[in-house]
């Protein structure tokens, strides 16, 4: 598969998206102005304008077709530019090539919530098994309407793997809480966790950009 870097290896990071075309040894011109249109998606997105990442991130899949299902950072730019029914299909068509992922199956369950519902999302939760990150099966089951915050933030205190992954593990916390919330329409508690998420590792970037756009950075 040319898209080989984003294998269920859990390389989430931003950084590793841009090795989606920058290190395929069968680029084509086409695909070369592709990359650019890509770094600018990522760069739009961090710099809290979503809609011209999206614009820019369409251009990625006009010039690079193939690259369409390994896209889910399009997924959250729709999400943030409130387009949720196509990252709903963004994140569904994503999960044809990453199907053990809680992380999408969190993205799109809000997409569907802000523009179907709560209870409609929780039909339609994508089921995954196999995500071993922690906390990510208590956040599946929170979503899925059988699991608990205090579930999900007991698992994440866990030190057993070491100081730096318990940080990666609360900032995982923190920001699908804050998502969840946000689903709710708990707007307070959306911001206190996403403000504990918008620290440090690669998702807490997100994190920072969803603060941002809420004006809770002031």
């Amino acid at each position: 598969m040319i898209l080989h870097f984003f294998a269920p290896s859990r390389l989430r990071g931003w950084s590793q998206s841009l090795l989606l075309l920058l290190f395929t040894s069968f680029l084509h011109a086409e695909e070369k102005s592709a990359n650019t249109y890509m770094r600018e998606a990522v760069s739009l997105f961090f710099e809290a304008k979503p809609k011209e990442s999206v614009a820019a991130f369409d251009k990625v899949v006009e010039l690079a077709p193939q690259a369409a299902p390994q896209l889910w950072q399009r997924g959250l730019a729709l999400y943030y530019a409130a387009d949720y029914k196509e990252g709903r299909k963004q994140f569904e068509l994503h999960q044809t090539v990453n199907p053990h992922d809680v992380e999408n199956a969190a993205w799109h369950f809000i997409c569907v919530a802000k523009s179907d519902g709560l209870e409609a999302a929780q039909k339609a939760l994508i089921s995954i098994e196999g995500d071993a990150r922690v906390p990510m099966k208590e956040v599946h089951d929170l979503f899925a309407g059988k699991g608990t915050e205090e579930a999900i933030l007991k698992a994440a205190a866990s030190k057993d793997s070491g100081e730096e992954e318990w940080r990666n593990q609360q900032c995982y916390a923190h920001l699908y809480l804050g998502l969840y919330h946000e689903a709710l329409g708990h707007t307070d508690k959306a911001k206190e966790h996403m403000l504990k998420a918008a620290k440090d590792f690669s998702m807490g970037q997100t994190a920072q950009v969803h603060v941002k756009l809420r004006g809770w950075d002031k």
